[in-house]
């Protein structure tokens, strides 16, 4: 099919973009393979850490191309498959037919692999393009393992594909828009919702237009838009806000954000789905099993192939947009939240400290926000 045909058929596609997104991260979770088509480079892909010898045979039966494994530069430095001096992007690195899904697996999950030997490979591992790298960020986004199994695919075998009830399809533009958040927010509904520390408070949900998962303000009092707005972004997580984890100080900076605001009046806290610096709770937990080996916080993200910290901060200078707040004083300790909200057009004409005393079990953790992750604690 000739190149123009194909990005015809995507701007045809533009309505159920969002739709599609939704079903390719749904298979991807259910290890199905996914279609990922690119003016470049087509490729079926499965997330590596789902590989097991029936969806390897089911992608044998679909296409007979070499298959390559794509790994995040980070994940393919801790395995010793690329040198340290570039840390960005991903790579996709030859596989042998008869290497088992057991290996696969293990490229993936350094739980699986710690003093493990990387098994050989084929050829030298090249830097990965179009659907290649799309199908690592398509596993971000699918909250799995930043890595892929996949099968590169000509234009005309990836339009015949694309034509299978039984596979799901995306374009490779479509996944990485929606891993930079560039996606929409709509703001749904809201409540009031009295809270233990303030008991004048709505809960009001904001959801990306493309399916995502919902975020939501919390709002404390009647700010005034004309005024700076005490404002907390907090991204959510499971273990210290819900548990009351001891191993990180989330659960004491969200408690102690909404009784400071209810003090002083009135604010705003926004309430990010954005669990595990944005990794997602299950690889949080894989990340603490790699704490518990010796490595911190930041490196133990990193050896499981992601960034130090995933985060992004769009969908919240959105939330104040459509809240009609503009310049607010950010309640934090993170530099990051404050350029990233200058980045995204809202105003914080002021910083204020947000700290809590360690507890003995997360003196590290809050050393290494300090030391390494530039936090003024």
């Amino acid at each position: 099919m000739p190149q123009s045909r194909i990005s015809t058929a995507a701007h045809g596609d533009a309505a159920t973009a969002p739709a599609r997104l939704g079903k390719a991260i749904s298979a991807l979770r259910r290890g199905e393979p996914v279609l990922i088509r690119d003016d470049q480079i087509n490729v079926l892909a499965v997330a590596a850490e789902l590989v097991n010898e029936e969806n390897l045979r089911r992608l044998r039966r679909i296409s007979q191309a070499p298959a390559r494994v794509v790994l995040t530069r980070r994940r393919a430095v801790a395995l010793g498959l690329a040198p340290r001096e570039e840390l960005s992007g991903a790579l996709t690195i030859s596989v042998s037919p008869e290497m088992p899904a057991a290996v696969i697996r293990n490229l993936a999950d350094p739980a699986a692999s710690l003093g493990a030997e990387p098994p050989g490979f084929g050829p030298a591992s090249v830097p990965a393009k179009g659907g290649a790298l799309a199908a690592v960020a398509l596993a971000k986004l699918a909250a799995l393992l930043p890595a892929a199994l996949v099968l590169r695919t000509g234009t005309a075998e990836a339009a015949l594909l694309a034509r299978r009830g039984d596979l799901a399809s995306i374009e490779a533009t479509a996944v990485f828009r929606r891993h930079a958040a560039e996606a929409g927010l709509e703001r749904v509904t809201e409540a009031r919702v009295p809270l233990a520390e303030a008991e004048s408070a709505r809960l009001i949900a904001f959801r990306p237009r493309d399916g995502g998962t919902e975020h939501l303000a919390i709002v404390i009092g009647a700010p005034d838009p004309a005024a700076p707005v005490l404002v907390r972004l907090h991204s959510e997580c499971f273990t210290g806000d819900l548990l009351a984890s001891l191993r990180c100080d989330c659960g004491d900076q969200l408690r102690g954000a909404i009784a400071l605001i209810a003090r002083a009046g009135d604010g705003v806290l926004l309430y990010l789905a954005q669990e595990g610096r944005g990794i997602g709770l299950v690889n949080k937990l894989r990340a603490y099993r790699l704490q518990d080996a010796g490595f911190d916080t930041l490196d133990a993200n990193q050896q499981l192939g992601f960034d130090a910290d995933e985060r992004v901060y769009l969908p919240a200078a959105e939330m104040l947009r459509q809240l009609g707040f503009g310049t607010v004083r950010l309640l934090t300790n993170n530099p990051e939240k404050v350029a990233a909200l200058e980045r995204y057009g809202i105003r914080v004409v002021e910083r204020v400290p947000h700290v809590f005393p360690a507890n003995g079990h997360n003196e590290r953790y809050l050393r290494t926000k300090a030391t390494r992750g530039g936090h003024l604690l």
